[in-house]
């Protein structure tokens, strides 16, 4: 038995010093996980933050940008306004205006197509009411020109609700 005893003491695995202990192995296996993850948090996070710095200055830019505004829509009121002028100390003495009306709002243009026989009558009581001597200067035109967009402001107001028209052009303008 003896012998069997040797036999058995001669299977069992011997245990050197130099082993390695199982816990001690793992170590640095987790210190390489750790690093990569540290180092892959701050690659995000460098993108994140890098990314959003690129956007906040896009935005900026855009903000910067001069908002153009959208293309400018002309009715033109036809046929041309003529009438009679008063205070002619030399005869009769009359005024042909040719007007457009400008807008951005395409509902607007519609509304102003739309009322057009109403701004034209308005139209032709302001002109009718002006003195020769009174247009006869750049000053005596633009004055005009003011009352006459202020007119059809005022018509488009009460039956719309809105404005209508951004401005008024006098596109000819003949006194005789």
């Amino acid at each position: 038995m003896a012998a069997a005893a040797d036999k058995n003491v001669r299977n069992q695995p011997q245990k050197s010093a130099t082993a390695p202990a199982k816990g001690g192995s793992k170590l640095p296996l987790i210190v390489s996980v750790v690093a990569v993850l540290a180092a892959a948090g701050a690659g995000g996070g460098w993108y994140w933050s890098s990314r959003q710095a690129a956007e906040a200055e896009h935005a900026a830019a855009e903000a910067a940008k001069p908002k153009l505004p959208a293309p400018a829509q002309y009715l033109a009121l036809e046929p041309p306004f003529v009438v009679n002028l008063n205070g002619a100390d030399g005869g009769p003495q009359y005024l042909q205006v040719e007007i457009q009306l400008m807008t951005r709002d395409p509902v607007a243009l519609a509304d102003l197509e739309r009322h057009s026989p109403a701004i034209r009558a308005r139209l032709l009581m302001l002109l009718a009411q002006q003195d020769a001597r009174g247009i006869a200067d750049r000053a005596g035109k633009e004055k005009l020109q003011a009352q006459a967009l202020a007119e059809v402001r005022r018509l488009m107001r009460t039956e719309t609700g809105q404005p209508g028209v951004e401005d008024l052009l006098f596109t000819s303008f003949v006194t005789q």
